[in-house]
């Protein structure tokens, strides 16, 4: 497939060639796990939630009229386009206070559900009397290019200024524009990302920290490109994620009743205790079923009408093509389920308790079938679907087409079959459908990444890197503490940036480590504003 003489000629297409790719037997990963923090907004679903929140009289929005290309000095460089930020004044001490401003990163997803979502700025605001600030991401939301996303999606061309540089330049050009609006000059910055915008985070305090002061970046891969991290590590989290022993559960709740105890007496930033959070997990038949399971698909497919047969079995949408269409499918939902095996739902719970409840005796693909229907619900079918791809979808896709190339695969995965990232045809496979060939080391050559405690030793100060570590994600994370002002803080049963969630429906497995988060979040702020830069006279060192 040409680019030049399809994609281009409908911005239609993108979408059903997306979903193909997505549904379609490959000879290497393509569709590489999203890293948003909420989830994909459909694209004919753009219906401004912020303003539905009940607290939608605390913030403004506004549009900043941004530069489309911050790299270049050619006349199209300089066309413009309305980024859209939101601002909750309601907590702010005010410029005069040198009071400090909290900036969320948007990431791959329109800006309107971070904000009623991500409660961990709001939930700590009042403590610094800090202003908040929430920057959507270019070419998602209301944040779009070229007029209209139809013209933005076009093609290589008007998808070429998509990417995390122009990024993190469009928050800084926002951010400085902020404080010089509001004579606020002299209060510190802390930009804070979960997951993709976890990564944003920590690139920009190394980019800008002219503008930003510090960062907090929660369950951010910024180790998970050019081979720092070995290929299978989110995999291998998603595995075992679905394996649990008895005795490391039974030690872990021990752990967390003793420490939730303790934290109840000293913590009087907690509101409300729910007792020792209940540790959600798996089981181990749970695992030996989905093991088996794709052995059993084969040896189903390989009779007579045997794609017929899953396809009755598992009740799909239309008849299965290939047995990949329903491997991919199932490997989707297990990743789907850990990554974001938050509270109160625990989707791996929810998959192996289908699972695991089937009726006894059932064969192995009932059960597979009955955990689908667990986590997906009751639905008229399943597997291959024809939906509305998200927003998250579409530019995920281009994304990691791009510059943010992260290479997953599943090699020597006891619970799933192989399927490795073979680089070249990952390559090939981008450069047919977008026209332009992804770019694998840039990252690593811009932002760094090899050798990261060695350099950012040398120069890097005030990031805090928080991670979950059943969060798949995690594997490519800070794990260590780099410096005295570069650390790193996990929870052993954290999730996917569960730190940014509202306190109140976080008191569960994570508030250990929300409370630690939190406290090195006040440690960073003084630090920034008090010590290093002089905050304490209300001006900055120069």
């Amino acid at each position: 497939m040409k680019y030049s003489s399809t994609f281009s000629s409908s911005p239609c297409l993108l979408f059903i060639f997306l979903m193909i790719f997505f549904n379609s037997a490959t000879a290497t990963r393509f569709n590489i796990p999203r890293l948003s923090p909420i989830g994909g907004t459909i694209l004919q679903e753009l219906s401004g939630t912020v303003l539905q929140s009940h607290h939608s009289e605390h913030y403004k929005t506004f549009y900043y009229k941004q530069t489309l290309d911050h790299f270049n000095y050619r006349p199209e460089s300089y066309s413009t386009f309305r980024q859209r930020y939101v601002i909750n004044f309601k907590y702010w001490g005010g410029a005069n206070a040198s009071a400090p401003i909290f900036a969320y990163l948007g990431a791959e997803a329109p800006l309107d559900g971070d904000i009623t979502a991500i409660g961990f700025l709001t939930d700590n605001a009042a403590r610094f009397n800090a202003l908040l600030v929430y920057i959507e991401h270019r070419y998602y939301g209301k944040s779009i290019p070229f007029g209209s996303r139809e013209e933005a999606l076009k093609n290589a061309s008007t998808l070429g200024y998509f990417n995390s540089a122009q990024a993190i330049a469009d928050y800084a050009e926002i951010l400085i524009h902020v404080k010089k609006k509001y004579q606020a000059e002299d209060s510190p910055v802390i930009v804070v990302g979960g997951s993709y915008g976890g990564m944003l985070a920590s690139w920009f305090r190394l980019k800008y920290p002219h503008v930003a002061l510090g960062a907090l970046a929660s369950s951010a891969p910024i180790l998970y490109f050019d081979n720092i991290t070995p290929q299978d590590g989110y995999f291998s989290i998603v595995t075992k994620d679905f394996r649990v022993t008895l005795h490391i559960k039974v030690l872990i709740v021990s752990f967390f009743y003793i420490y939730f105890f303790l934290l109840r007496l000293i913590i009087t930033h907690v509101e409300s205790f729910n007792g020792f959070g209940t540790v959600q997990e798996a089981s181990e038949t749970c695992y030996q079923t989905i093991r088996d399971s794709w052995s059993e698909i084969d040896k189903v497919a390989s009779q007579l009408d045997g794609l017929s047969t899953l396809s009755k079995k598992f009740k799909t949408c239309n008849p299965l093509k290939t047995t990949s269409e329903l491997k991919n499918y199932l490997e989707n939902i297990y990743a789907s389920a850990a990554q974001y095996n938050q509270p109160p739902r625990y989707p791996v719970t929810v998959v192996c308790g289908g699972i695991d409840g089937e009726a006894f005796g059932s064969d192995i693909l009932s059960k597979i079938f009955a955990g689908v229907v667990a986590y997906r619900g009751n639905r008229s079918c399943y597997v291959n679907a024809t939906t509305n791809l998200s927003e998250t979808t579409v530019g995920w896709s281009w994304q990691t087409c791009s510059d943010l190339v992260i290479p997953i695969g599943i090699e020597n995965n006891p619970m799933l079959q192989a399927d490795p990232f073979v680089l070249s045809e990952f390559i090939n496979k981008c450069r047919a459908f977008y026209g332009v060939s992804p770019r694998p080391h840039w990252v690593t050559t811009y932002y760094g990444g090899h050798d990261i405690k060695l350099i950012l030793q040398r120069f890097g100060s005030n990031i805090i890197f928080s991670n979950g570590l059943k969060d798949p994600y995690s594997s490519g994370g800070v794990l260590e503490n780099i410096s005295d002002s570069i650390v790193a803080v996990h929870t052993v049963n954290g999730k996917n940036i569960l730190d940014k969630k509202k306190v109140r429906t976080s008191l569960h497995q994570n508030k250990i480590g929300e409370v630690i988060i939190y406290t090195r979040l006040i440690l960073i702020i003084l630090f920034c504003r008090f010590s290093l830069f002089g905050y304490s006279s209300g001006k900055q060192k120069q």
